[in-house]
């Protein structure tokens, strides 16, 4: 462990149960008040540290709305540990301020929250969106668990909870998220690609790329308005880490751009700078 997450190490885990003691090898009161000294209500957490597992997981971006602190750090580290990208929000209006900003893969969300308590947070997402929400509660009654799935939740955890149990419900909703997202054609503003016959064209225009070429632009498509780093195209793309000195997806993003901006089109792929590319509307 290193020094800075060892200073996180507090006095006994106030909730021990909620840790899977088989899922980590640190101690559960790591895992309870990791991120205590990085308290800031406002404004999300952020994950710095690298994914600890598959890019697909890494890709993936969760928020977490939850007012007690500890909780929050608590799930932030365990999820982080998995290789999630995730925020936190500590009331239910700074969660939708996130949620309408952000196209998150998942919403874990707490039922009691000051102001705009869980039920109406669930209610007001879902009136735009079908982001997956599991929502977190200490109510145990059958008409609190059924409030809270007519409200919008996909699934229901009650306090305390062992996290092994919350990844997997977890994993199952993004599961079912992908599943319905598998679609055959891929649209983006006025750019479609069918992935069964490998065509793409912007507006009616038909654009031939080739096979790297495509394989870019789908990554590209299947995760729009999201920034990639250079590392996790390398890896999707190519399956091969070129190292700081090659600059073959510069040249390849080049060649897509002067495709897809043939006829004066507007530029779909921006550069992020030092860090990657996204695809957005400008």
């Amino acid at each position: 462990m290193r020094d800075q997450e060892l200073s996180l190490v507090a006095s006994v885990c106030r909730y021990p149960e909620w840790v899977a003691p088989t899922t980590y090898p640190y101690p559960r009161s790591y895992h309870c008040q990791a991120g205590k000294n990085f308290e800031n209500p406002t404004q999300p957490y952020r994950i710095d540290e690298p994914a600890l597992s598959a890019y697909t997981t890494s890709m993936i971006r969760i928020l977490v709305i939850e007012d007690e602190t500890e909780i929050a750090s608590f799930l932030r580290r365990g999820l982080s540990l998995e290789g999630y990208q995730v925020d936190v929000a500590f009331d239910g209006t700074r969660g939708l301020e996130l949620a309408a900003t952000i196209d998150y893969d998942l919403i874990v969300l707490d039922l009691m929250l000051p102001g705009v308590d869980g039920f109406e947070v669930a209610r007001r997402l879902r009136a735009d969106s079908n982001v997956p929400i599991i929502m977190l509660t200490a109510r145990d009654a059958v008409r609190d668990r059924v409030a809270g799935l007519e409200a919008g939740a996909d699934d229901y955890l009650v306090k305390p909870f062992a996290f092994e149990e919350l990844l997997a419900r977890i994993r199952a909703q993004l599961r079912r998220r992908q599943a319905a997202q598998s679609q055959d054609v891929l649209r983006f503003a006025n750019l479609t690609l069918d992935t069964r016959s490998r065509e793409v064209r912007i507006g009616e225009r038909r654009v031939e790329l080739t096979a790297k070429e495509y394989d870019l632009l789908e990554l590209f498509m299947r995760h729009p308005n999201q920034v990639l780093t250079r590392d996790i195209i390398y890896d999707r793309v190519w399956n091969y880490d070129f190292g700081g000195e090659s600059n073959i997806l510069e040249v390849y993003v080049r060649y897509l751009r002067q495709k897809l901006e043939a006829n004066g089109e507007p530029r779909l792929i921006h550069t992020v700078r030092s860090v990657g590319y996204i695809l957005r509307e400008e």
